[in-house]
């Protein structure tokens, strides 16, 4: 297997542990992020001072000499597949994608095929340098099937590694469009009285808990306060609709990111996602608050109304901050439309 040889010394006041002083140490342009140091450490492919160390732990002094054996990057056996991509960036290390709804993104057991990483394969082709050592795209972070909106995907292990750490450090910007039941209120005794829940200036609703798989469908998530990974997502309404007032669109930002996380916090506030077939529910809305065309497009829309509408991250590699806005896709914008009419006499 054709390798790549990396050589350099360790720099003085280094990390007492080796792998800390290689993720110090190692020359930038050989993009090996920590996962990829401590794999190639645990195959033998670290030399100190001409010795083979397979111990994360062993001591490295100031001065040591290190050669590192980078095997070739080697090809992934997840299939390319031609799949359109909506792309709307792209350099030598990321891509951002506006990702469709319906589009699954990384091949499991139930989606072997037709998923964003097949399409990005094919897409990239040679121009993935390799990412834990395979020729594959890295996915950071990952939107719902049904979820619409922006992804940014790492081609390189050096941005693989820079945009896992912005994901980890909550530094990353993300801001969702959401079509909710129901109208959030600071004014509303209901949610003021409920747990997790708080209201900031600018009613803006803040929804703090835990997030767990729920207890007797492990397909699904639940809030907790007992434990769970800690999640933190603020709302505000952008517009209402109905008259009165039966159901919003929202703009919703992450401070944490876990599985479904919007959708099961709104739920908890008792304003679950127009469509959501999983928390959402399919709920009667008061027939003469809306027209029949918005009745029917709140009742018939297939998949949970949320949008990935506003990234923004700092390059791994340059340092510039970028940030990126995908519109509403054509059904969300539809439905809204619709939320929107006028209820006529006949209606009423």
């Amino acid at each position: 297997m054709l390798s790549t040889l990396v050589t350099f010394r360790i720099a003085a006041d280094p990390p007492p542990r080796l792998d800390k002083a290689l993720s110090r140490d190692v020359p930038e342009d050989a993009a090996l992020s920590r996962t990829r140091l401590a794999r190639l450490i645990a195959e033998g492919a670290v030399s100190v001072n001409g010795t083979p160390v397979t111990d994360p732990k062993s001591r490295i002094s100031e001065g040591d000499s290190i050669a590192i054996t980078v095997p070739q990057a080697q090809d992934t056996h997840i299939a390319a597949e031609s799949i359109p991509l909506d792309i709307v960036f792209e350099d030598d290390d990321l891509i951002v994608i506006d990702k469709p709804a319906g589009m699954v993104v990384h091949p499991a057991p139930g989606s072997p095929g037709g998923t964003l990483v097949n399409a990005l394969l094919h897409h990239c082709g040679d121009t993935l340098s390799g990412v834990g050592g395979m020729k594959r795209p890295g996915i950071v972070h990952r939107i719902d099937k049904d979820t619409s909106g922006l992804l940014v995907v790492a081609k390189s292990d050096r941005a693989h590694h820079g945009l896992a750490a912005q994901f980890e450090d909550h530094s990353v910007e993300r801001y969702y469009r959401a079509v909710v039941y129901g109208v959030p209120d600071a004014a509303d005794p209901r949610l003021r009285g409920l747990r997790g829940v708080s209201f900031e200036t600018g009613n803006i609703i803040k929804i703090t808990s835990g997030l767990a798989r729920h207890r007797t469908d492990r397909q699904k998530q639940a809030v907790t306060f007992e434990g769970g990974r800690h999640a933190v997502t603020r709302a505000r309404v952008v517009d209402t609709f109905g008259q009165p007032p039966v159901a919003a669109l929202m703009e919703c930002w992450l401070e944490t990111g876990r599985t479904h996380q919007i959708r099961v916090h709104m739920a908890h506030a008792g304003h679950g996602l127009v469509g959501d077939p999983v928390y959402g529910g399919r709920r009667k809305l008061p027939l003469r608050a809306l027209s029949e065309a918005g009745l029917k497009a709140a009742r018939d829309f297939p998949r949970q109304a949320l949008h990935a509408a506003v990234l923004g991250f700092v390059h791994p590699v340059s340092g510039e901050a970028l940030e990126f806005e995908a519109p509403l896709p054509d059904d969300m914008t539809a439905l809204i439309d619709a939320l929107r009419a006028t209820p006529s006499r006949t209606d009423a």
